[in-house]
């Protein structure tokens, strides 16, 4: 089975940090991009950041820059996402998703999605 899997959600107050992992299992990650999206119910989902195949260009949503930082180790067949001074805007679902080629802003571009970790930022 082809499978993205996230973890590291949690509860965390205002301020705080949290990191977001992404394993995969059934294929390598080396040859796509990987991003991460969140989704607050109500609301479509927001391309947050991604990460290039091979160049390892990056790039972040206007509301995150400067607070979180995304980042790949090939050889664990994984990606992070590390999340610093959290507000409770960035309460959401949280998924990663990988696409042949190219980060995409648009969800639609990807090709595997996880089941999605709850960040909930509490003041």
């Amino acid at each position: 089975q082809l499978q993205l899997v996230e973890s590291g959600g949690g509860l965390v107050q205002p301020g705080g940090s949290l990191r977001l992992s992404c394993v995969a299992s059934g294929f390598t990650l080396d040859h796509y991009a990987i991003a991460w999206f969140r989704q607050v119910s109500g609301k479509g989902r927001e391309g947050v950041s991604c990460i290039s195949s091979s160049s390892g260009t990056t790039d972040y949503a206007d509301s995150v820059m400067g607070r979180f930082t995304i980042s790949r180790d090939n050889a664990k067949n994984t990606v992070y996402l590390q999340m610093n001074g959290l507000q409770p805007e960035d309460t959401a679902i949280y998924y990663c998703a990988a696409a042949l080629v190219k980060c995409s802003r648009w969800w639609y571009n990807y090709d595997y999605w996880g089941q999605g970790t709850q960040v909930t930022v509490s003041s």
